[in-house]
C-alpha cells in the first residue's frame, strides 16, 4: 500500500483532524506518517502510528504569557505568522522535507507552509486541508475576522461586491508576513508565484479537503475548483481515554450539569474565565464541570456545591451528558459541541473563534458573549435563554443527526485513496 505523509501544526484542534485521517488511512492498510510538533511525538506513538518531527514545536501553548500575547484579539494571527510560523520556515521545510522522503502522497493542512515548497522540489503529488472556514476567505460567504468582529458581522450582509475587494486588499496588504516563503522559495530555485498571498491561497491543484460540515460553511463559488467538502473527520480517543472516574461520579449523580471549558489552546491564557464560570452556575443553581486544562494557574482553591474541576475530559464522552456547553469557539470544540446535540454558549477569545461563533449562532443552536463581556450575571442569563427556550434543543437535535450522517473520515479517506489511484493509472 501507499506512504501517506500528514502533516500539520497547532493545538488539539489542528492534530485531531488529521490523527483522525492517519488512523483511517492506517486501519486501510496505507503507512500513514504523522508529520508535526515535537510536543505530539508521545501521543501519535502510542496509537501505532509513525512520528515525524516537524518544527516548530508547539509547547507555547503551555505558556501563560506567550499565549496571551499570540490569542491577542486583533493581532494574535499576524503575530502568531510573524513570530512563529515565518521565523521557523527553513526548520520547517528541512523536516517535512526529510519526513516525506519516500512518501508516495503528502497530505498539507492549510497552516503547514512548507509543504506546498517541498511537493514542488520533490514532485510529490500533495493534497492541501482547510479545517477552519475563514481560511477560504470567501466573498460569498464572509468570513467574521479577529480584527474586526463586530464590524465583520455587520457588514456580511453586504455581497460579494463589497467583500471581493475588501479581502483582495487584506491578502495584498499582509503579504510581507510571507516575505520568508518567498525567500526561501527562491533560494530552492522554484519559479515565481502570481499567487495573492501564500498564507491564504496555498491550495493543491490536485485536491483541496474541507474539514468541516456544510452546516458550518457550505460550498462557495470562489472556493478552489478541485474542493471537496468532507465533513468532521472526528477523532475518536482510545478506549482507554475514557472519563476522568470523578467527572464520571459527577454524572451519575445528578441532572445534567453545564460543562465550560476553553479547549487546548485558550486555557493557558484562561484569566478569571473558570471563576466566573463557577460563580455563573452558583447564580443558575446549576451543576456544573470546568474542563481547566493541565496548567497549574488554572487549579481552584474552593467551588460551589455542585461545581468540580477536572483537567481534561474527552469530548465525545462528556459534551452528550451536558445540558449547555459553553466554550470558546475553537473548531474542535465547536464540532464536538454540534455532533453533542446540545446548545452552546461561545465566548470567542482570538484567532477564528469569532467567525465559529458567528456562524453556530446563525444555526440557532448557539449563543455568543464576547470574551469582554463575560461576567457570571451575563453569562447566566445568556444561559437562561438557552436552556429555558426549547427550541435551542430542537435545533441542536437534529443539527446532531446531520453531522452524523457527514462521515467526515470516510470521505476525506475515500478522496485521498482515489488521488493515489489517478496517480498509478498515469
Amino acid at each position: 500500500m501507499s506512504r501517506i505523509v500528514i502533516t500539520t501544526w497547532g493545538s488539539l484542534g489542528d492534530l485531531h483532524p488529521y490523527l483522525a485521517i492517519a488512523l483511517e488511512l492506517h486501519r486501510r492498510g496505507h503507512q500513514a506518517v504523522m508529520a508535526t510538533s515535537p510536543c505530539y511525538r508521545e501521543k501519535v506513538e502510542s496509537l501505532g502510528l509513525e512520528f515525524r518531527s516537524v518544527r516548530p514545536d508547539c509547547d507555547w501553548l503551555q505558556d501563560g504569557d506567550a499565549v496571551r500575547r499570540l490569542s491577542h484579539p486583533r493581532w494574535g494571527l499576524l503575530r502568531v505568522g510573524r513570530e512563529l510560523v515565518m521565523p521557523a520556515l527553513a526548520e520547517t521545510y528541512e523536516d517535512t522535507l526529510t519526513a516525506a522522503r519516500g512518501a508516495d502522497l503528502l497530505v498539507a493542512m492549510h497552516a503547514s507552509y512548507a509543504a506546498r515548497l517541498v511537493a514542488e522540489k520533490t514532485a510529490i503529488p500533495w493534497v492541501s486541508a482547510v479545517h477552519i472556514p475563514l481560511v477560504f476567505l470567501s466573498a460569498h460567504d464572509p468570513p467574521v475576522l479577529d480584527v474586526a468582529p463586530l464590524l465583520s458581522r455587520k457588514l456580511r450582509v453586504a455581497g460579494p461586491a463589497l467583500w471581493r475587494p475588501l479581502l483582495w486588499f487584506g491578502k495584498r496588504a499582509t503579504r510581507f508576513i510571507g516575505r520568508d516563503w518567498y525567500r526561501l522559495r527562491k533560494k530552492l530555485g522554484l519559479p515565481p508565484v502570481t499567487d495573492g498571498n501564500p498564507l491564504f491561497d496555498s491550495h493543491s491543484p490536485l485536491l483541496v479537503l474541507a474539514l468541516f460540515s456544510s452546516l458550518l460553511a457550505e460550498r462557495q463559488p470562489d472556493w478552489p475548483r478541485q474542493t471537496i467538502l468532507t465533513g468532521f473527520p472526528f477523532y475518536e480517543e482510545p478506549t482507554q481515554a475514557a472519563l476522568p472516574e470523578s467527572v464520571a461520579s459527577f454524572l451519575e449523580e445528578g441532572p445534567p450539569p453545564i460543562v465550560f471549558t476553553l479547549g487546548s489552546a485558550v486555557s493557558g491564557h484562561a484569566g478569571s474565565f473558570f471563576e466566573q464560570s463557577a460563580r455563573c452556575a452558583k447564580i443558575l443553581n446549576r451543576r456544573a464541570v470546568l474542563i481547566v486544562g493541565r496548567q497549574s494557574h488554572n487549579c481552584l482553591t474552593s467551588l460551589p456545591p455542585g461545581v468540580i474541576a477536572a483537567p481534561y475530559a474527552p469530548y465525545a464522552e462528556l459534551f452528550p451528558r451536558a445540558a449547555a456547553i459553553v466554550h470558546h469557539g475553537g473548531v474542535g470544540t465547536t464540532a464536538h459541541a454540534m455532533r453533542s446535540g446540545r446548545p452552546m454558549l461561545v465566548v470567542p477569545h482570538a484567532w477564528d473563534q469569532p467567525d465559529h461563533a458567528h456562524r453556530a449562532t446563525r444555526l440557532g443552536i448557539a449563543r455568543t458573549l464576547t470574551k469582554g463581556r463575560y461576567t457570571p450575571q451575563r453569562a447566566a442569563a445568556e444561559l437562561s435563554r438557552l436552556l429555558d427556550d426549547p427550541a435551542y434543543a430542537e435545533r441542536a437535535s437534529r443539527i446532531r443527526q446531520q453531522v452524523l450522517q457527514e462521515r467526515g473520515v470516510q470521505r476525506a479517506c475515500d478522496a485521498l485513496e482515489n488521488v493515489l489511484q489517478q496517480k498509478s493509472t498515469r
